[in-house]
């Protein structure tokens, strides 16, 4: 499932080829993803100047005059610039096609995506319960312990709720839980102020190497593979079931937490 950084990846991929280009036709082959796509958005946009190409949690913003288009990957898509007459595939669902010849394509086998509109000076409703950024500065230690203070619920599905903060997805979590020492299952309300510090470093930290590792492969959003460009990186906690840690060596173990798999350490998470 693309996370933040691959959301952001992707931003960072597509701006350079979109920005400043206008947009000459909107093609839906099928409306019906997680959210049907308007059937406005060909009038709001055909015509339209892309002026700029940003991120919000998990959604991609894309601005022209007037307002923007949301595009969401959901848990399987991948947005890429293709050449308009390049054959389409059985989950193309939408193209948005330039003046260039170009076309960036969504692609979502399973549907869970979406495409939106957000009038310009209008809150949307998806963007606008949004907790903040975790490489802001409004993301700190005082701030989780403020959302942490008298919560029963495990740390790991708090960090993961976007009301609390956006964009810190499964696999991230599991990682900076693993580098704070802290048990995933452990009630949030019962970590001290000083371990929470600890865990919003390793936050930020793990987002943002895996942002700049991800920032070598942006070629790959332009291209006839089809191949989003996610890159890889060197896992120590998720997907590591029954494997030694690198820390102790103690073989890991995978729990369940809100319906999704966690991999942690008991000898090092406490």
């Amino acid at each position: 499932m693309p996370e933040l950084p691959e959301v952001e990846t992707t931003c960072r991929g597509i701006s350079p080829h979109i920005v400043g280009h206008k947009i000459t036709q909107l093609k839906v082959r099928n409306p019906n993803l997680r959210w049907p796509v308007p059937d406005f958005l060909g009038q709001r946009i055909e015509g339209q100047s892309v002026l700029d190409v940003s991120r919000r949690g998990k959604y991609i913003l894309i601005k022209v005059d007037g307002g923007q288009v949301m595009v969401h990957l959901g848990m399987s898509g991948s947005l890429r610039v293709v050449d308009q007459g390049k054959e389409v595939q059985k989950h193309d669902h939408v193209d948005f096609c330039f003046s260039d010849g170009k076309a960036l394509r969504l692609t979502d086998p399973r549907r869970f995506g979406s495409v939106l509109w957000q009038p310009e000076g209008e809150h949307h409703e998806l963007l606008y319960k949004l907790g903040p950024e975790p490489l802001s500065e409004e993301f700190n230690a005082a701030y989780l312990h403020a959302c942490c203070k008298g919560r029963k619920a495990a740390i790991k599905q708090l960090i993961m709720d976007s009301k609390v903060v956006v964009g810190v997805g499964n696999i991230y979590a599991t990682e900076a839980l693993f580098s704070a020492a802290i048990d995933p299952r452990r009630a949030a309300g019962n970590i001290s102020a000083e371990r929470l510090e600890v865990f919003v470093k390793e936050i930020k930290k793990v987002l943002s190497v895996a942002i700049e590792q991800g920032g070598t492969t942006l070629k790959d959003f332009v291209g006839s593979d089809g191949k989003p460009g996610y890159f890889q990186q060197k896992l120590n906690a998720y997907g590591r079931k029954g494997e030694p840690c690198v820390n102790c060596l103690s073989p890991l173990t995978e729990v369940r937490l809100g319906q999704r798999s966690t991999v942690f350490c008991k000898q090092c998470q406490r």
